[in-house]
């Protein structure tokens, strides 16, 4: 069985009217015109009731299915990207590390806010030919950035806002003698310990080093030894490249955005459709959610891939996780609440999750017969993992001819050297992140999980469009998308006004005090606070799903 390109873009026929000139509303209609969608612009300010713009799809009775796009929830009153910043934890969370609240420099919530409209016009569509109604969805700039910040949300309800006093030292970006600033990524401590040594950094800063090193993805903070700069600071990048490529660890010099040059895909989902018959009808629509009905099978770890199997199960998809023997390793990663990690439970609620050793023939055997199952595989491992695992396009398609694989990558090809691990902050650095964040400092990446959020967002999108494309043309399909491509958005919608202070702008809250300032945004677990979907859906006749 081979992969050929699809020849119609998923929404191809599909037409839209956009309502207001935001940025969320800029940022959705580029998604869905990449989709295939016609558009049509309406001037002027939009409705009161959909404070920041809204989006008709035409042709389904009305203005009846669509989005709606407010820049708030119900709970708070805020107006603009500075206000969610502050009032939603990302100022304080931007801030974090560096000793007090920062505002991110690019409407990052708006951003994400046109995403998560385009998916929820792109689901309508969906039901649509799945013989459901016509549905209307809401979202609000407000709940995409409670979503952002989850899981730092979830890590401070778990330990009831205690915050454990910081080591002293201070984050990366490093700089060379030669004066180049780079970042630094391996998630193997013996990695970390073979580069350290093999450039004679002293043992005890090795030491101290590690723990807020790798959790600095969880924590927002990495403050490090003075001794560790010292030693990069005397060597020129050269040797400190060289020596990270001995030991498997990535060092990504900072790209000044007027450096990046890589145009990006096609199509943002690379998508492909796989060439046998046709597929059987997706399962007629139930009024359970958008997904309803729908079986993800998820094999993903850390950020990005689990977010996005986390919007498809808020969806109404059932997903099953592909975990190891034992269980995913981040289950056990404190603080824990009611025996589960707070931060996994942010990603993963919802979930159901099966054991499959991939190191053997019985686990791959078992894994393949959960995907047969599905409707979508998204998984997030290295490029030809899935092959060697017995799940790529060709070894799934006589079986399950209408399956959706969705690889969330990380460099998809584009990688600054071999071997480079595919991390938020090293795509930060090397996709001009960190030169777009810069506000009168040195330009450094966000210890936010930016690309990794944004990312998630986009697989998504992808799974969203690949599900659609089956609907329409009765093919599975398989797209990729990466960490490459949240940073790229980015730079498209380049920087904000949201560090530019002014007058009125609400408190800097942090992660506890976001929770009890948007109840309706979190469900409580063994009382953490956990993500509720960043949608509602409804129908003529009331809501469908939240």
């Amino acid at each position: 069985m081979t992969a050929t390109a699809v020849a119609a873009a998923p929404l191809a026929g599909t037409a839209v009217r956009a309502v207001g000139d935001t940025v969320p509303v800029r940022v959705a209609v580029s998604r869905l015109r990449a989709l295939g969608c016609a558009v049509e612009r309406v001037d002027g300010a939009p409705p009161a009731t959909v404070s920041a713009g809204r989006i008709d799809l035409l042709g389904t009775g009305g203005a009846t299915s669509g989005c709606d796009i407010a820049w708030s929830t119900p709970d708070v009153p805020l107006t603009d990207e500075r206000d969610v910043q502050a009032a939603c934890g990302l100022a304080h969370l931007h801030g974090r590390a560096r000793g007090g609240p920062r505002f991110l420099p690019v409407d990052y919530a708006s951003v994400c806010a046109g995403v998560l409209a385009a998916q929820a016009v792109t689901a309508a569509a969906l039901v649509l030919e799945r013989g459901g109604p016509a549905l209307r969805g809401s979202v609000s700039v407000a709940g995409a950035a409670l979503l952002a910040v989850a899981p730092y949300v979830a890590e401070a309800t778990a330990t009831r806002g205690r915050v454990s006093a910081l080591e002293a030292g201070e984050p990366p970006p490093f700089r060379s003698a030669d004066g180049i600033r780079f970042e630094i990524e391996t998630l193997d401590p013996e990695s970390w310990l073979r580069f350290w040594r093999e450039l004679d950094a002293p043992r005890d800063a090795i030491a101290t080093g590690w723990a807020p090193f790798q959790r600095r993805f969880a924590t927002a903070v990495c403050p490090l030894p003075a001794a560790l700069f010292a030693t990069l600071a005397a060597l020129p990048f050269e040797v400190v490249r060289d020596t990270a490529r001995e030991c498997g660890v990535g060092a990504v010099p900072l790209r000044p955005m007027a450096e990046v040059t890589d145009d990006g895909p096609a199509s943002t989902w690379r998508p492909h459709a796989v060439d046998v018959p046709p597929a059987p009808a997706l399962p007629a629509w139930s009024p359970t959610g958008p997904l309803a009905g729908l079986r993800v099978v998820e094999a993903t770890n850390r950020v990005q891939g689990p977010l996005a199997g986390l919007l498809l199960t808020l969806l109404g998809a059932d997903t099953v996780r592909v975990e190891p023997p034992g269980g995913d390793p981040m289950r056990g990663v404190p603080p824990l609440a009611g025996g589960l990690s707070a931060r996994f439970a942010a990603f993963n609620r919802g979930k159901d999750a099966a054991e499959c050793d991939l190191k053997n023939a019985e686990g791959r055997h078992a894994a393949v017969d959960l995907a047969v199952d599905g409707h979508v595989l998204l998984y997030n491992w290295p490029p030809g993992r899935a092959e060697r695992f017995g799940l790529g396009a060709g070894d799934l398609a006589a079986r399950a001819p209408g399956l959706v694989r969705v690889h969330a990558d990380g460099w998809a090809g584009g990688e600054p050297d071999p071997g480079t691990p595919a991390t938020d902050f090293l795509v930060q650095a090397h996709g001009g992140i960190a030169d777009l964040l810069s506000d009168g400092a040195d330009p450094a990446p966000s210890l936010v999980t930016l690309t990794d959020v944004l990312g998630g967002m986009i697989a998504a999108e992808a799974a969203l469009a690949g599900l659609l494309t089956r609907a329409r043309a009765g093919v599975g399909a398989s797209a990729r998308t990466s960490l490459v491509d949240a940073a790229r958005l980015l730079r498209l919608t380049g920087r904000g006004t949201a560090h530019r202070p002014r007058a009125g702008t609400p408190p800097v809250a942090d992660p506890v005090s976001v929770a009890e300032a948007f109840p309706a945004a979190f469900t409580t677990v063994h009382g953490v606070a956990l993500p509720r979907a960043p949608w509602t859906f409804t129908t003529l006749e009331g809501e469908v799903a939240r």
